[in-house]
């Protein structure tokens, strides 16, 4: 996952480089508008993280600038500046979520997380972000939480279920374990990653899910090269 943050605190900068490499995010760390407007334009970026008051501008005309041009890259503001006002601005700029400082890292990414599954189901083609994920013919019916292959029901646990819905949130992208186990794993009772995607692989068929050793998992569409 390529992330850009847009940060010009020297020290915050580096620890949210740090907090967001360690969960498993490709991080390029930009401090400056100038330089936020030459990387979104040539880097494939999955998201971005913008503080709002940067030396040589504001982060709301680096987001106006990709909504002009219809990016709809998710993007997270982080800003001190803690009226109703300037969260009004922000989300009408297009942003997908807003986080005032100082704040728990654990808040932030999964603030993040939120932002990224929200802008994988609208991809998915599901615009309202919770709708039905399909690989081949395995379903998953996000309303419903229900599961079939085949058109037939397959009954999963609710990790499992979390498992599957990662992936297929991310199909044909690998998402690491460390991925994994803080989006699909809170409430897992003790049972490792391994188990939960032996039992899952078991009952949807071991051909749909790939391993990606020393990495992760992945599902990859039919016809996928």
């Amino acid at each position: 996952m390529n992330l850009c943050l847009i940060e010009d605190d020297l020290l915050l900068g580096r620890a949210l480089a740090a907090t967001l490499g360690d969960a498993g995010y490709r991080v390029t760390w930009l401090r400056t508008v100038e330089a936020a407007g030459r990387w979104l334009d040539a880097e494939p970026f999955d998201a971005v993280v913008i503080d709002l008051g940067l030396p040589d501008g504001d982060g709301i005309d680096v987001l106006k600038a990709l909504r002009r041009r219809a990016c709809v890259l998710p993007a997270l503001i982080v800003t001190a500046r803690d009226t109703l006002q300037v969260r009004i601005d922000g989300l009408d700029a297009g942003a997908d979520d807003f986080l005032v400082k100082p704040f728990a890292t654990e808040e932030l990414l999964a603030r993040l997380r939120a932002v990224l599954r929200r802008a994988s189901r609208r991809g998915a083609g599901d615009p309202d972000g919770l709708g039905l994920l399909t690989v081949g013919d395995l379903s998953l019916d996000e309303a419903r939480r229900t599961c079939t292959r085949a058109g037939q029901t397959v009954n999963l646990s609710p990790t499992e279920y979390s498992l599957l819905q990662q992936l297929m949130l991310h199909k044909n992208r690998v998402r690491t374990r460390r991925q994994l186990e803080l989006d699909a794993m809170p409430e897992s009772q003790g049972q490792s990653l391994d188990v939960h995607m032996s039992n899952l692989r078991r009952k949807i068929g071991s051909d749909m899910i790939r391993t990606v050793r020393g990495v992760g998992y992945l599902i990859e569409a039919p016809g996928t090269p």
